[in-house]
């Protein structure tokens, strides 16, 4: 009966866990289960003043250039005279009227990592479509204005076109053919052109509906650059062709489309005058805000430009809101041209030869980065807003126009370094 108990003891002992009296060796996850660990940190850098300076542009892009604006009116009311004065200060904003136009219209092809060269040329071709229409081919204004709306909005999915890898042979096959037939049946080239190129933007509706056979499609995608570099010789190229070289007086539109020149026309408010165009543009940055904002679209523009691969993941179709985008585009353009009508008098195909440049350089001072993804549309009328700014106080300070010029471009390789220095801190 004594056994007994010791036995049960004997066979209980191992069971009283690992250690020297155990009679064996711990085992390696023991002997780590039974030691202290520390647990993985990470150094977190405090974050500087300038740290915190540069995450505040990347989340509030138009704060630099509102920052530069609010800076350069300062300076040029020191030492410029007459800087400040009421007549000064609307006359900048008549003056930036058309490039800020333009420059909304760039400002959402550079949102999707692309770029448009031929802006101006669209709105060259446009207004003289309008010009001619309304003065020689005695159209209503009405209409005449409709028209080269049309013609912007065609002209602008061309590009789209060729970005995309549309079908564009129902478009070119189209309006082509109309124009030649009717000029050879006797009509004018006034008409014949701006009917061949509503014709061809329906027969191009009509494809992708799947009303109309599409024809072969481009199995290629042409980069934005080149595409539009292209296109910008080409508008040029039929912009001379259709005006005949020729400039459509004011006097002329006075008599005959006085409507093409509504947005020359002033009212004054507090001392200073505006133009109605003015008014245009301003009511055009704020639509875009909206769209761009607070619409699905908008959204999609910003993840096309951020990454689109990652976008058509998403579920985005990609193709189409960029085509949508050129649309848009290029029907600004044409409102564009219907405001420099208001604002030149006349309407000539030579005119605003460095518009492109001009709208581009809107883009970028306002913040608008040229890699696509990062901007606000409203920086961009600030950048215009600094442009004119420079351009007027360094007129008023005595400076040649040279010296105007170098300035922008300084303005120009500092917002660009500026863009990229954020996008570096941000990533």
């Amino acid at each position: 009966m004594t056994d007994a108990p010791a036995a049960a003891g004997a066979a209980s002992g191992p069971a009283s866990g690992p250690g020297p009296a155990s009679g064996r060796t711990p085992q390696d996850y023991e002997t780590a289960a039974s030691r202290e660990s520390a647990v993985a940190a990470f150094d977190v850098k405090a974050k500087s003043p300038l740290d915190h300076f540069q995450h505040f542009l990347h989340a509030n892009p138009t704060a630099a250039p509102i920052m530069v604006l609010a800076l350069s009116v300062a300076v040029f009311a020191a030492t410029a005279n007459n800087f400040l004065t009421a007549f000064n200060l609307s006359l900048i904003i008549q003056q930036v009227t058309v490039i800020g136009l333009l420059g909304a219209a760039q400002t959402l092809i550079i949102l999707t990592a692309g770029i448009d060269l031929s802006v101006a040329a669209i709105m060259v071709l446009s207004y003289m479509i309008m010009a001619r229409l309304g003065v020689e081919g005695g159209a209503p204004d009405v209409v005449a204005v409709l028209i080269g709306l049309g013609a912007g909005l065609a002209c602008g999915l061309f590009n789209g076109a060729l970005v995309t890898r549309m079908r564009v042979v129902p478009v070119i096959v189209t309006a082509a053919a109309t124009v030649a037939l009717l000029t050879l049946a006797g009509l004018s080239v006034i008409w014949a052109a701006p009917v061949g190129i509503l014709l061809g933007l329906a027969a191009g509706g009509a494809a992708m509906s799947g009303k109309l056979p599409a024809g072969p499609s481009m199995q290629f995608r042409l980069p934005p650059f080149i595409a539009t570099l292209g296109a910008w010789s080409i508008f040029a190229a039929l912009s001379l062709w259709y005006s005949g070289g020729q400039t459509v007086r004011s006097q002329s539109i006075d008599a005959e489309a006085s409507l093409l020149k509504v947005f020359g026309l002033r009212v004054e408010i507090l001392g200073a005058q505006f133009t109605y165009g003015s008014f245009l543009m301003v009511l055009v940055f704020a639509g875009l805000w909206y769209v761009l904002n607070w619409t699905g679209w908008g959204r999609a523009v910003y993840a096309i430009g951020d990454d689109k691969e990652a976008a058509e993941l998403s579920g985005i179709r990609t193709d189409r809101v960029l085509l949508s985008v050129y649309a848009v585009s290029g029907t600004l353009c044409a409102l564009a041209g219907w405001a420099a009508i208001g604002r030149v008098g006349s309407a000539s195909p030579q005119s605003f030869a460095e518009g492109n440049l001009d709208a581009i350089t809107a883009v970028v001072i306002g913040g608008t980065s040229l890699f696509g993804g990062r901007g606000a549309v409203f920086g961009t009328l600030f950048g215009a807003l600094i442009v004119g700014v420079f351009r007027s106080g360094l007129s008023l300070s005595g400076f040649d126009p040279l010296w105007q010029s170098f300035a922008v471009g300084l303005l120009i390789i500092v917002a660009v370094a500026l863009d990229q220095w954020i996008r570096r801190v941000s990533a």
